[in-house]
């Protein structure tokens, strides 16, 4: 793998996506077996001879490959503020991976692909997943690339728990962990904004007892008004006023207290929900936040996070931003907590910004000097090695 992408010319150009097709068996957590499976990944930089620095990107629940720079069709990455030439996550200096996982929609093998049994699509009869089977299918494409160890494993929320169980499941294969905005485990809270978001979509009528495939339809309704609900568990009380207050699209209120137009927060929700419902598959979102709900790093280690940190080898960031409430920053300091009861080595940053759990996605300049720093000394270990 030598796409080179470390000026910032051909960085815009080199956001192709590639496909990583598993003709090995990968035997889920649930006890089913995917014969193969195909992930479509971006890569960024340039892998150097020892294949020492290559980055692993994780995404979040709704994420895909394209996390950075511009696309065939003129779509910006998710973190394209965060990887690039010179930016924290530099590609000058790392070979940076970001895969779309299997279970979603963009590409790699899901409900919406071809179940090589039926010839039909899976659809609602995708078999579960859990995080640590995204990490297996992770550590297939790492083999894939011929990568043997990660210089960093990175992601935030979902993406942060992949971070922590790769950690576990492979301690050897990676030097860094960096957490982001993310939990050991997740709240009552949590779970139950989860579930409204699927009783929402299993309500809609066109998601047919889940077999919408089968009928060439889809749940849209029932998609956006999930997205609806997780996207304004996404942002705090202070972006949400400072952005539309109690603004109206068309007047304001009158004397009668008769509303004359829709409030710019219930437009820019619908906006965002309909949006969604385009791109995203009911069956994936059902699948994924269920796999939320059910991640408990420490279930299978007594209920002991620092007995689950003991097989860490890895140094770890953990990152929390001060008005998450979704993933606030107690969680990431139970994490930090524990990483130190374990005896590991964790540097911990609180960022301050009234953004809401989706500040890890937005431009930060503390947050971005932040993991800059970090992975700088990670850059800079990687040439004494070379040396």
């Amino acid at each position: 793998m030598s796409l080179d992408s470390s000026s910032p010319d051909n960085f815009l150009n080199a956001c192709a996506s590639q496909t990583a097709v598993i003709d090995k068996p990968l035997d889920l957590v649930c006890g089913a077996t995917l014969p193969s499976h195909s992930l479509v990944f971006e890569a960024y930089g340039t892998l150097n001879k020892a294949h020492s620095n290559a980055i692993l990107i994780c995404h979040a629940l709704s994420g895909d490959h394209h996390a950075a720079g511009i696309n065939a069709d003129g779509k910006v990455g998710w973190w394209d503020h965060y990887i690039g030439p010179g930016k924290a996550i530099d590609t000058t200096k790392f070979f940076v991976v970001c895969p779309n996982n299997i279970g979603s929609c963009f590409g790699s093998t899901g409900p919406t692909s071809t179940d090589p049994e039926t010839g039909q699509a899976y659809g609602h009869n995708f078999p579960s997943i859990q995080v640590r089977d995204w990490v297996e299918s992770q550590k297939y494409l790492m083999d894939h690339l011929r990568i043997d160890c990660w210089a960093a494993v990175i992601g935030g929320s979902l993406g942060g728990m992949q971070a922590m169980c790769w950690s576990l499941a492979y301690p050897e294969k990676l030097q860094h962990a960096v957490v982001i905005a993310a939990a050991m485990k997740l709240s009552a809270q949590n779970i139950a904004f989860n579930e409204i978001a699927r009783r929402a979509i299993k309500s809609d009528v066109e998601f047919k007892n889940g077999h919408y495939l089968d009928y060439q339809t889809t749940p849209k309704q029932g998609l956006a008004l999930a997205r609806m609900i997780g996207h304004l568990t996404y942002l705090s009380d202070d972006a949400l006023g400072r952005k539309f207050g109690r603004l109206v699209n068309n007047g304001d209120l009158d004397t009668t207290g008769k509303t004359l137009g829709e409030f710019e927060v219930a437009s820019y929700l619908n906006y965002q929900g309909d949006k969604f419902s385009q791109k995203f598959d009911a069956s994936s979102y059902i699948l994924i936040t269920q796999m939320l709900d059910h991640f408990d790093l420490a279930k299978d280690y007594n209920g002991n996070a620092a007995e689950a940190f003991s097989h860490a080898q890895c140094q770890f960031l953990v990152v929390s931003f001060s008005s998450d409430w979704r993933f606030s920053p107690l969680c990431s300091e139970q994490i930090t907590d524990s990483l130190i009861n374990a005896g590991k080595a964790v540097s911990y940053i609180k960022i301050e910004s009234d953004q809401g759990h989706d500040a890890f996605l937005l431009p930060n300049a503390r947050y971005q000097k932040a993991v800059g720093l970090y992975l700088s000394r990670v850059s800079s270990k990687l040439e004494e090695i070379a040396l």
